[in-house]
């Protein structure tokens, strides 16, 4: 086979699976990505992904660049699990702490953090402002956007519509039910009318002063986390009264735990997330960009010491 050799670093956030590359010095066209994503990402596959992480080159403004492709090949706004996986690669490629990093559409802060445990590497993010509301979304209904039931879809919960910038709804339950879940972002993911660009849907539940929140994530379906979502899920318990804005919670999720601290439209409605950003291991494949044909996976390096750090932090 004639391709592409690709060097890549398996990791995760809370659990949200990629396989991160540096792509500053790859010659491909950006539509081509998407082949790539499909033929990493495939579970049935040699590799098997939530998606791909790419690190891109900065500009003046931004020491380096980031996008991610899901497992569809749709690119979202953003990734804030996937970020911090490419916020380390890129503090460890510039010999720096903290970036401000060029997204799709936007920017962000990024700087290590105290590991969440022993061997457990940690980096924050920060986004915003969040926007909320139908119109930030692209939800095609009339409303605040916060609790709000929404004519037209399969759903009689009331949800909230935040902007991260990709789109969310959210809605507090009193248990998370998988398979409601499932059919209302199976029904969100089949592009409807209702939706300009689909969106992702999280159901959360209050736990004290933290949250859980279980995620439908668009263009890749149900999810071990997404950062995004806990991070507009943290904003929208304050917006509805549930949890005080400016304090740290902790945001836990099928994946693991996340830290998450909002605060407010009277803080300008940032949103800072502190989560784990764990290298397992490093593999080198072969794929053919025309096709998405794929040559035989090869591990060349095991990071077990980061495995086992994390498999005791969530365990």
């Amino acid at each position: 086979m004639q391709g592409m050799r690709f060097e890549f670093i398996k990791c995760h956030g809370s659990g949200n699976d990629f396989c991160l590359i540096d792509a500053r010095d790859h010659a491909v066209e950006s539509g081509a990505w998407s082949r790539v994503a499909r033929t990493l990402c495939d579970r049935g596959g040699p590799v098997g992904a939530d998606g791909i992480l790419l690190l891109k080159q900065g500009d003046r403004s931004h020491a380096f660049g980031f996008s991610v492709v899901n497992a569809d090949g749709s690119e979202p706004e953003t990734c804030l699990n996937g970020l911090r996986c490419g916020a380390r690669a890129g503090f460890e490629a510039f010999g720096i702490d903290a970036a401000r990093v060029k997204l799709k559409t936007s920017s962000a802060q990024v700087a290590r953090e105290t590991d969440l445990a022993p061997g457990v590497a940690t980096v924050r993010t920060t986004v915003g402002p969040v926007a909320v509301g139908p119109a930030a979304i692209g939800l095609r209904v009339a409303g605040s956007g916060i609790e709000m039931e929404v004519p037209g879809l399969p759903s009689g919960r009331r949800f909230t519509a935040v902007s991260m910038p990709n789109p969310h709804l959210i809605a507090f339950v009193d248990t998370v039910d998988v398979a409601e879940l499932r059919a209302l972002g199976d029904w969100c993911e089949s592009g409807p009318a209702l939706l300009a660009d689909r969106a992702n849907v999280s159901f959360v539940e209050l736990r004290g002063e933290d949250l859980f929140v279980q995620t439908y994530e668009r263009g890749v379906g149900l999810t071990n986390a997404c950062g995004t979502a806990m991070a507009a899920s943290t904003h929208a318990a304050g917006l509805t009264g549930r949890l005080a804005f400016g304090r740290e919670r902790t945001v836990f999720n099928p994946g693991g735990r996340v830290r998450v601290r909002a605060e407010g439209p009277g803080g300008g409605d940032i949103v800072s997330i502190a989560g784990n950003a764990t290298f397992e291991w490093d593999g080198v494949i072969e794929i053919d960009i025309a096709t998405g044909a794929a040559g035989p996976l090869e591990v060349v390096r095991r990071r077990e010491d980061e495995i086992a750090a994390w498999a005791s932090l969530s365990g």
